[in-house]
């Protein structure tokens, strides 16, 4: 591949294919187009595919466990005091950018998860939505910053709130998000030299969290004829007409690629965690609940607890071992059994009709290169991701339909979107990929090798 050649790289949170393909591929006409004009696949997320650490995942070539970043929340020891949000910092292998911008290319980055705090880059970058406020220092550098607030106004990092029942301000909220970001790449594009341009726009993640019921008639919340019917498919158009306007300023020779972390999919329910761990005598209370209540505000038992399990769109299960716990009670040499038994019976659940759920349950020195940092001890997927996890205790009962952090009607799927249109490529429907394919066969496109420990196949047109 000619080392002159550029690339930009747009990121749609959370799209899935059974949209983009299938459902609305007439609506879209320019997504639509690059579908036409070059490859497409459904790309397979990394376990848990979740935008932190997803995103990072596909910018290195390297699985959570080798990032040792399990989700948008981690563990930091081996004591109870709950989770730690994983921002920049926590990311401590090369992504595409920093190799790129080492070999002298210019690289411009807006909103990529996984960039707040900002680092030095070579070039411009605008950090994601885990910039704290528009008050925080959030470009590199640091005077992109005045420049971007006196053209746009304060940055749009996020939605507030997103669930929530404010329907017409998280819509509202959505739109002006994804208006300034992509004016905000316009302006990057037209007035700063690059040979690597990356954004991710979130909107689309929230769109579907906050919308799903109101557009899918499958959903077991779905009312025929409401107002919000159409609310999805409008946001879509419009992304599609943003993606539009920002081609030409990409260039024909560019390698464009169009890619999501993960899919979504209507929500059925959620699975209270806790509660099944309490009733299965694995989790013993001080103090018992009778209301809704957050995990870390619940008294727990210790001396008694054998394990305990996280919300999120996915689980995670810790075990209180002996030694590692600063109140263990699992012997060492008994952890395994103990995790085939919970894998067993929570593979084994049962859905609120009593059908099976088809839950997943992975080991993580099973499924990752290496596992760093502080891995969960079993990643629980309810119902392949149909399910979301629910960490709070009191309700009294497993399953549930009412989200413990507000309301939310879709979760994560395991295939989102890949789209590539370059100069000769041609038109091709290619089998699924695997998210960690994008960082090389990005830097072959620029003549660079993957580095060792990069995993990935390279995508060539050659």
């Amino acid at each position: 591949m000619s080392n002159q050649r550029k690339v930009a790289v747009v990121g749609l949170d959370c799209v899935p294919p059974e949209l983009v393909f299938e459902r609305w591929r007439n609506e879209l006409p320019c997504l639509k187009s690059l579908q036409e004009e070059g490859w497409s696949a459904r790309l397979e997320s990394v376990i848990p595919p979740i935008t932190v650490p997803a995103w990072s995942c596909m910018m290195s070539g390297k699985d959570p466990g080798e990032l040792g970043i399990y989700g948008f929340r981690n563990r930091k020891d081996h004591t109870y005091d709950g989770l730690s949000i994983a921002n920049s910092t926590a990311v401590r292998e090369d992504r595409v950018w920093d190799i790129l911008g080492r070999a002298g290319k210019q690289v411009i980055l807006l909103a990529v998860p996984g960039t707040y705090p900002p680092r030095p880059v070579n070039g411009s970058l605008v950090s994601c939505f885990l910039t704290p406020s528009a008050q925080s220092e959030f470009t590199y550098p640091a005077s992109l910053k005045v420049e971007l607030t006196q053209k746009f106004g304060p940055y749009r990092l996020d939605v507030e709130n997103f669930r929530s029942e404010e329907k017409e301000r998280i819509l509202e909220q959505i739109y002006r998000m994804t208006e300034q970001h992509f004016a905000m790449a316009r302006h990057l594009l037209s007035t700063r030299p690059w040979d690597f341009f990356m954004m991710v726009e979130m909107g689309t993640d929230r769109l579907h969290h906050a919308f799903w019921k109101f557009c899918d008639p499958s959903h077991r919340k779905y009312e025929k004829g409401n107002r919000f019917e159409n609310a999805m498919l409008d946001y879509y158009r419009v992304v599609d007409r943003h993606l539009a306007e920002l081609r030409p300023l990409l260039g024909e020779e560019t390698s464009v690629f169009v890619v999501s972390d993960h899919g979504a999919q209507k929500m059925e329910g959620g699975i209270c965690v806790n509660e099944w761990l309490q009733q299965e005598g694995y989790l013993s209370l001080a103090q018992p609940v009778t209301e809704m209540t957050p995990l870390a505000q619940v008294k727990i038992d210790w001396s008694k607890t054998k394990a305990w399990g996280e919300g999120g769109y996915y689980c995670r299960i810790f075990l209180n071992v002996r030694g590692r716990e600063p109140q263990g009670v699992i012997a060492p040499g008994e952890v395994e059994g103990v995790r085939e038994e919970l894998a067993r019976k929570l593979e084994a659940m049962l859905d609120d009709r009593g059908e099976p759920l088809g839950t997943k349950v992975y080991k993580p020195e099973e499924i990752y290169h290496a596992v760093r940092g502080v891995p969960p001890d079993l990643i629980v997927l309810f119902g392949n991701l149909r399910w979301r996890s629910v960490g709070s205790l009191g309700l009294g009962r497993v399953h549930t339909f009412e989200n413990d952090t507000g309301p939310d009607d879709a979760n994560h799927s395991r295939h989102g979107i890949f789209l590539l249109r370059e100069p000769g490529l041609g038109k091709r429907r290619l089998d699924d990929l695997n998210l960690l394919d994008v960082a090389p066969t990005i830097l072959h496109r620029f003549g660079i090798p993957p580095p060792a420990g990069m995993h990935g196949r390279i995508l060539s047109g050659d």
